[in-house]
């Protein structure tokens, strides 16, 4: 059977080439391998219970929150990598060797196209992978969802060909077969730079579904036999170039209607109005054309779609953090006077401003009190507090760290802020580990609450840790910018 949509001109790349072959992996110039990650391994729960905060509602960065059948949260681990943890549910994976085996295979990947799988977790019933943290959303968020400037078309083109190398990539290694891609799939990293999610290339359960979206969206084939196969895949790809053209999940039988008519204009986001050449946009059609080819084997292989978009590129001297509109690097514009005092490393200010703050960002915090709070060793506790207040107001560090180790260490109750307090005292006493450490544990204790971020951002530029420093300012901005939108509405 031929390709239906030749009528659009250009050569058809129909021929699949997956039976007996393997793609070749992307040439060694392009620095695909991600070697400065470190290598795939084992986390404890316990591990990953503190680098989520306990799995805070908080740190919930997946589609639908904690309604999802599997959860993925945002964390950072005991060495402050940022990590995103995917925690499925208690019965996807019931034979943990067969996880272990999946996941240790995923682990071998490890490309600049991808947000890599760094580790996994297989204890008792409780089955998490550990990915890259990509900080800068999902494809569908600045695609469907966007607040103020639609995505330009140079960048949807630079998404599109990094999904297919990506995709190029994982075939050239044996893992060809990926599950439900979707827009939810993309995600961006630090500097804008689109990668494919790793945790598609597991199934949600071993024997489950590989796809969870709409059946409008499905493989024909899937449809038919219930098995995902490296055709599967480019029928999904197809979706998600209509997706980038329309700006809309336009159903791939809808779509094609429209091409069959030659009604582009219906399919074509009217935000990229005069962004791009008619050839282009007709370019583009085709391909999703013969990604969406009814026949598996009539659709495009991996590197067919590299070779077919390459060219199509736009601006590629502009870097994507450019052109998604995203901060990059060193620029930092602070919200409060504590972001600015932190940026400067001025401790003197920190000083006050904690002092003059007291203890209102602990309201709301859960201590659990028990009949223990009448007792004797319940006052001595608040007292050991009330000393360490007395001590810090009074400038005296020593005096307040050990004051407020005796309170924090009696663990009848907790205080993001005696952890910042004694992390600032550190500060003042030349101790930045140890102000590292209470700035990250305030964090773990209120994982939404700016002033441990840029408490740590204090305490990594005492270490000489600039680009972590950086990091944290910018995640306590966010945080902070969230609570103020938050409270104007």
């Amino acid at each position: 059977m031929g390709c239906k949509y030749s009528k659009f001109g250009g050569a058809c790349c129909c021929n699949s080439q997956y039976n007996g072959s393997v793609l070749e992996a992307p040439d060694n110039d392009e620095k695909g391998e991600a070697d400065d990650l470190p290598k795939f391994q084992e986390y404890s729960f316990e591990q990953l219970r503190l680098a989520t905060s306990g799995f805070s509602v908080d740190n919930i960065v997946s589609e639908h929150g904690e309604k999802a059948p599997n959860v993925v949260y945002k964390g950072k681990l005991e060495n402050h990598r940022r990590v995103a943890v995917k925690r499925f549910n208690r019965m996807a994976w019931p034979d943990s060797r067969q996880f272990m085996e999946e996941a240790k295979a995923v682990g071998q990947l490890r490309n600049h196209r991808l947000a890599n799988l760094l580790g996994c977790c297989c204890e008792g019933d409780e089955r998490l992978l550990v990915a890259e943290f990509m900080p800068n959303d999902t494809l569908a968020k600045h695609l469907f969802h966007w607040e103020s400037l639609p995505m330009k078309w140079a960048m949807r083109l630079r998404v599109v060909l990094h999904l297919a190398q990506a995709l190029e990539y994982c075939t050239s290694k044996g893992r060809a077969l990926y599950h439900d891609l979707n827009a939810y799939r993309i995600v961006f990293d630090d500097e804008g730079n689109p990668r494919l999610s790793c945790f598609g290339m597991m199934k949600n359960s071993r024997d489950g579904k590989s796809y969870s979206t709409n059946l409008a969206f499905t493989p024909p084939e899937y449809l038919r036999t219930g098995r995902v196969t490296p055709e599967s895949v480019i029928y999904s790809f197809g979706t998600l170039l209509l997706d980038l053209l329309s700006g809309k999940h336009i159903p791939p039988s809808h779509a094609l209607d429209l091409i069959r008519d030659r009604n582009l204009q219906m399919l074509t986001d009217s935000c990229l109005e005069g962004q791009f050449s008619d050839n282009d946009g007709t370019e583009l059609v085709r391909l999703a054309s013969r990604c969406l080819q009814y026949e598996p084997r009539e659709r495009p292989n991996p590197k067919s779609l590299v070779t077919a978009l390459t060219p199509l590129q736009k601006e590629t001297e502009v870097p994507s953090h450019v052109l998604m509109g995203i901060p990059y690097g060193a620029t930092f514009t602070p919200l409060s006077p504590l972001a600015e005092a932190c940026s400067r490393m001025d401790l003197t200010a920190v000083h006050e401003i904690l002092e003059n703050t007291g203890y209102k960002d602990d309201e709301g915090i859960a201590n659990e009190l028990s009949f223990q709070m009448w007792t004797n060793q319940m006052q001595d506790t608040l007292n050991s507090k009330k000393k360490g207040d007395a001590a810090f107001r009074h400038k005296e560090f020593k005096a307040a760290i050990e004051c407020y180790t005796q309170f924090i260490e009696a663990a009848t109750m907790v205080s993001p802020t005696v952890c910042a307090r004694r992390s600032v005292c550190y500060l003042l006493s030349d101790m930045p580990q140890e102000a590292l450490n209470d700035a990250v544990q305030a964090q773990v204790i209120s994982p939404v609450w700016a002033t441990a971020s840029y408490l740590q951002a204090a305490a990594f530029f005492a270490l000489g840790m600039e680009n972590e420093a950086q990091v944290a300012l910018k995640e306590g901005s966010a945080l902070e910018a969230k609570k103020i939108a938050a409270s104007s509405k």
